[in-house]
């Protein structure tokens, strides 16, 4: 549960422009304890990791189907399922991937 967000906003300049600074917390509360703690959960490289397991899992199933297929074992349809979901994952994977490149690159520029 949120039992905390707090902004600070501070607008100040002569010349118009507006100067604002916002911190957001988020805490979890633990009523029985009357304190806050950290939200936590599982983290993004772990997360990644996950995703990218999937991933893989089904573009080796879509080849496997595309064996099968060739091999006579499987049917048209399944082997078109397959192929069809290992390529909307491929693109997934493409377009999450291009999206960590951009955010590297934007980072990349920032000045300290």
């Amino acid at each position: 549960m949120i039992n905390e967000i707090s902004a600070l906003t501070s607008a100040a300049s002569s010349d118009g422009i507006l100067k604002s600074s916002s911190t957001t917390r988020y805490m979890n509360s633990t009523p029985e304890l009357g304190g806050t703690e950290a939200v936590s959960g599982p983290s993004f490289s772990d997360a990644m990791a996950e995703v990218s397991q999937s991933a893989i899992d089904k573009v080796k199933n879509g080849e496997a189907a595309a064996i099968a297929g060739v091999d006579g074992q499987a049917s048209v349809q399944q082997v078109v399922e397959a192929v069809m979901q290992a390529e909307s994952t491929l693109q997934t994977a493409i377009a999450i991937r291009d999206k960590v490149v951009t955010a590297y690159q934007e980072i990349s520029r920032m000045t300290i």
